[in-house]
């Protein structure tokens, strides 16, 4: 797992999709939409789960959470990173900060919780984007239309390493 070093990202597959609407699986389990709620709930489950029980250290959450994926992606060190010239996009964290999770409470429209009743010590207070302050205290005020496509160039180091050793790896056929 993260503590191994065999998993590299935390991430979520969110999709908010309600109970009704995974409901029109039933009978038919490929018709279930694929995904659950997550986003909002990732980070303070994850610092909960690792960083207050003294499974992950606070660098093993930043490099899981961001770090890792802006390298993979290979948008590094422009995202994941505070330097000069990166993005400054920041999460400000509040570890001592408490809450127990519920549906009724979430920012989510879906009308139920994969972690309901989790309580979670931990929380983020601001996100800022690019530098400026986007999220504050449960509360979006970003500008509509703020965001920017991100490009990239391609084969960052740890896909070429994979592709190279897909390659190496695969099945060849034996001259007999």
């Amino acid at each position: 797992g993260l503590r191994a070093g065999s998993l590299q990202v935390v991430a979520t597959d969110h999709c908010a999709f309600t109970t009704k609407q995974k409901q029109m699986g039933r009978g038919d389990f490929t018709r279930i939409p694929n995904g659950t709620g997550g986003l909002e709930d990732r980070m303070p489950v994850l610092w909960t789960r690792g960083v207050a029980t003294g499974r992950l250290t606070m660098n093993e959450f930043v490099a899981v959470t961001s770090t890792n994926i802006a390298r993979i992606l290979n948008l590094y060190p422009k995202k994941g990173a505070i330097a000069v010239g990166s993005d400054a996009d920041i999460v400000v964290w509040d570890p001592k900060a408490t809450k127990t999770i519920s549906a009724k409470t979430q920012l989510s429209v879906i009308d139920y919780n994969v972690f309901e009743g989790v309580s979670c010590e931990g929380l983020p207070r601001a996100t800022l984007s690019r530098g400026e302050i986007v999220w504050n205290d449960g509360k979006i005020i970003a500008t509509p239309g703020r965001g920017r496509f991100v490009p990239r160039a391609p084969w960052p180091a740890p896909a070429l390493a994979l592709h190279k050793w897909k390659k190496h790896t695969a099945d060849k056929k034996i001259p007999r």
